[in-house]
């Protein structure tokens, strides 16, 4: 019996090893999915922009610095996803309601969106916070900022496509970088939707849809930024 032993020691020890490896997987990946749930991914720095908002003031990425912000590009005359967009950053600035955040709204329609314009339409979705800031300028100009955001703008020489855009939002740190969440999959979703969505998990778009995911996970994502 005693010349048993060694061989019954080396096969228990066989055992533990696997289920050791096996215990060690799941904890490894099980921190895997904690910190992609905690952290945001850095996309790029945001790009360097000038331009005039509707108090007739100029308005800098230098000038964002220190403030969790959010970029968007629209224009006030836009009858279908611009509002719906502006209605959802309503409904973030009110849930964030913190002086250490911002909005960037872009105008791609500079010839109509005048500072003048753009205070009348900041007042009219009920825009409350001082660093909501609606920009107008230049429209070459403002082209240049979308590419470098990587977020569509159609070409301001098309007549069709001058006026299209995206609805998709960056969401800048204090630090002035881009940042995102990462998806299901553990990528990261570079940029957040501004739209409105005909179901929960927002792969169909509509305009009256009820539901705005994005919007939730956009809110989740400044209040990590703003601790």
């Amino acid at each position: 019996m005693p010349k048993n032993k060694p061989a019954e020691k080396n096969t228990k020890t066989k055992i533990i090893i696997p289920i050791a490896v096996i215990a060690l997987l799941f904890l490894s990946i099980g921190v895997g999915m904690s910190y992609f749930k905690r952290n945001l991914y850095t996309v790029m720095k945001v790009p360097d922009f000038q331009l005039t908002d509707q108090n007739n003031k100029k308005i800098t990425n230098k000038d964002m610095l220190g403030k969790v912000y959010l970029v968007e590009f629209f224009f006030s005359r836009c009858p279908t996803i611009c509002p719906v967009m502006n209605t959802n950053m309503r409904a973030i600035e009110d849930e964030i309601n913190n002086p250490e955040f911002g909005i960037i709204s872009i105008s791609i329609d500079p010839d109509n969106d005048t500072p003048e314009t753009l205070k009348q339409h900041a007042k009219r979705i009920g825009v409350k916070s001082p660093n909501w800031h609606f920009l107008t300028g230049n429209r070459t100009y403002i082209g240049d900022i979308a590419d470098k955001f990587n977020i569509y703008v159609g070409d301001k020489e098309d007549e069709g496509e001058s006026l299209n855009h995206s609805g998709m939002i960056a969401l800048v740190d204090q630090d002035g970088n881009i940042r995102c969440r990462y998806n299901k999959d553990n990528m990261p979703i570079l940029y957040y939707s501004g739209l409105n969505y005909e179901d929960a998990d927002g792969k169909i778009p509509k305009l009256t849809g009820k539901y705005h995911p994005d919007r939730e996970i956009l809110i989740e994502d400044i209040k990590k930024l703003l601790k």
